[in-house]
């Protein structure tokens, strides 16, 4: 588990199913990023993330917030399963259901995530947004990352790769 001052990244639980489908379903939340999906989706997307933290030591957290318990969504690291130029990295990813937005709590997730992985994991890390997705932009550049290919908005953190 990691914490920050609003936040617990944490382990799944059970609980997290039906909120995560919810969020999963609501096309706000997926606009930039494929298509709804269905509670089946979801808990292979759990399961999933539960793997990775068996197989790697870290994976997506669970976001909940500290004051009331709620679920927010998860903020985390994967080992992408693809092959391209900038791999092997670990990417970071944030989701938030969209009464969370706007509080900073991407941002704040995903620079304790990274001061953990600067910590333990000592390799580089990236992310990529849609291009139009300004909200999700600015939080990356808030973490220190900068374009790097335009074309799927790949971004680097502190000049760790070359181009």
């Amino acid at each position: 588990m990691i914490e920050t001052e609003r936040l617990l990244l944490r382990r799944w639980k059970e609980s997290d199913r039906e909120p995560f489908a919810l969020m999963n379903a609501d096309p706000l939340v997926m606009a930039f990023l494929g298509p709804l999906l269905s509670r089946e989706q979801t808990g292979a997307l759990i399961e999933r993330a539960e793997n990775h933290f068996d197989k790697h030591g870290f994976g997506p957290y669970a976001v909940e917030l500290r004051e009331t318990g709620e679920f927010a969504g998860f903020v985390g690291l994967y080992v992408p399963t693809f092959q391209a130029h900038f791999t092997p990295c670990v990417e970071i990813g944030w989701r938030l259901k969209s009464e969370s937005w706007g509080q900073g709590y991407a941002t704040e997730g995903a620079l304790r995530v990274l001061k953990w992985s600067d910590e333990n994991l000592c390799c580089r890390t990236g992310c990529m947004i849609d291009p139009v997705n300004a909200a999700s932009i600015r939080v990356a550049q808030k973490c220190g990352y900068i374009e790097w290919q335009s074309a799927a908005r790949l971004i680097r953190r502190r000049g760790s790769w070359s181009a």
